[in-house]
């Protein structure tokens, strides 16, 4: 990993507050990792503002100076995921096939939020083409390296892969992801720090290039559960959390939290390093007075039937791309196709079928769940492989599926999930999932904060 600070939004409010540091500072700071020869800026990031956030930051301080009551967050830089709308910028989405589209003519509303919060921009952050894979590969772009393991060389997870590098190494100290199957979970957990999946109505998709308009959903990535809930609460359009105490509910015990762990699927072909790290977690849990409860979902076993033509997202998808598909197909990851062209095979009875499937199947699994502040289970089946592992393309499909096989349920059933890191020190990043049922956002966020403190302090004793 890297030995980059894990500064967090509380710490760095304090200090903006303060004035112990200047939002110039800060910037100057992740510009210079960012610009770094040795680092992976040139590759987490497609775009950056340079220049005009730096006099962002210098307008800040000058308000502070002069005792302006600014925000709480106001000159701390975050970055934004390349399927955003920036007002100016053309919004690839990590392709290349959308050169030369007209620029947006204003900022999505996750991003206008972020702003008006008074977070800087710092630049827009790299990705798989089109948001559609869980291993944050791109042959257009190169693909940002994960920190573990760096000469290596090995996966960052994705899509929003470029996002959560530029927290891993310190380029912001908050992110603007997406998450249509895990998209912010899967690179949190691969990189060794938090990711957070809403409900997918929590946060509104204006102004995102889509890739699955019935799973995709909006989330933040950071170095804390704290951090994430404070740029939920904002993405959300809801007032900033000033601290946790002040969020009702959020301060819990662990003999308060009602807790189950997920005992099939999500638990087969675990990788030693994964099932060793999930293993820790629940006994931290244990050990400090937490009463968990083994869960049976036999449902998850009728997913890959369900999902056997691609899903609801290669269905989508494919009605978004096919007229672009069918006059420029070169011009796409062949990858990205493949999986974009299994939408061909549902026709739309296929597609309305889906729908009710779906629907039925989320009553069922959320009766059985909805009765836990959360359920447990390993973000991903296995860490981060080497770059070089996923040459074949078998290879590819074959570890693309079984990193998506985890997080994907969530967005299935609609529901919300975190993903917080649990491996011991020095070793390969783990991400243990929390998730519960649709609109429980702040009753997870709150089982969330309690777990990382439980699993942080045993695995650093």
């Amino acid at each position: 990993m890297t030995d980059q600070p894990r500064r967090t939004l509380a710490q760095l409010a304090i200090d903006l507050a303060t004035l112990r540091v200047s939002s110039r500072e800060l910037v100057t700071d992740c510009l210079a990792r960012v610009s770094s020869v040795t680092g992976e800026g040139a590759r987490a990031f497609l775009k950056v503002y340079g220049e005009q956030v730096l006099a962002t930051a210098d307008f800040y301080d000058r308000m502070r100076q002069q005792g302006a009551r600014l925000g709480r967050y106001t000159g701390i830089p975050v970055s934004v995921k390349d399927l955003f709308d920036v007002a100016g910028d053309t919004t690839l989405a990590g392709s290349t096939v959308l050169n030369g589209a007209a620029p947006a003519d204003q900022d999505a509303t996750a991003v206008a939020r972020l702003r008006a919060a008074g977070f800087i921009v710092i630049g827009r952050t790299n990705m798989t083409e089109f948001a559609f894979s869980g291993l944050g590969i791109n042959p257009h772009y190169g693909t940002p390296k994960n920190p573990w393991d760096r000469a290596t060389g090995r996966i960052p997870g994705g899509s929003s892969s470029g996002a959560a590098v530029s927290i891993s190494d310190a380029m912001a100290y908050g992110a603007l992801g997406t998450d249509t199957g895990g998209s912010c979970r899967i690179p949190a957990a691969m990189c060794g720090i938090v990711g957070f999946k809403p409900t997918a109505s929590r946060v509104p998709l204006t102004g995102i290039y889509p890739l699955s308009a019935s799973l995709d959903s909006i989330g933040p990535l950071a170095n804390s559960v704290a951090c994430c809930t404070a740029l939920d609460a904002i993405l959300a359009g809801q007032s900033p959390v000033e601290s946790l105490s002040e969020a009702p509910g959020f301060e819990v015990t662990a003999s308060d939290l009602r807790l189950a762990v997920l005992t099939n699927y999500v638990t087969e072909d675990l990788d030693q390093a994964v099932a060793a790290g999930l293993q820790q977690a629940l006994r931290a849990l244990q050990d400090a007075g937490a009463n968990i409860t083994e869960l049976t979902l036999p449902e998850l076993r009728e997913l890959p039937e369900i999902n056997r033509n691609g899903g609801l997202s290669a269905a989508e998808a494919y009605a978004h791309h096919r007229a672009r598909l069918a006059q420029d197909r070169s011009r796409y990851d062949p990858r990205v196709a493949v999986r974009i062209l299994r939408g061909s095979k549902q026709d739309a009875a296929d597609y309305i079928e889906l729908c009710n499937i779906r629907t039925d199947f989320t009553e069922r699994v959320t009766k059985r769940i909805r009765k836990f502040d959360a359920v447990l289970m390993p973000t991903t089946p296995i860490t981060a492989p080497a770059l070089s592992d996923l040459a074949p393309d078998e290879a590819y499909v074959r570890i693309n599926a079984l990193v998506l096989r985890n997080p994907s349920i969530v967005n299935f059933i609609d529901g919300c999930a975190i993903s917080i890191p649990c491996q011991a020190p020095g070793t390969a990043p783990v991400g243990l999932s929390l998730f519960g049922p649709g609109n429980t956002d702040r009753q997870l966020l709150s089982a969330a904060a309690a777990v990382e403190a439980m699993v942080t302090a045993a695995m650093q004793s």
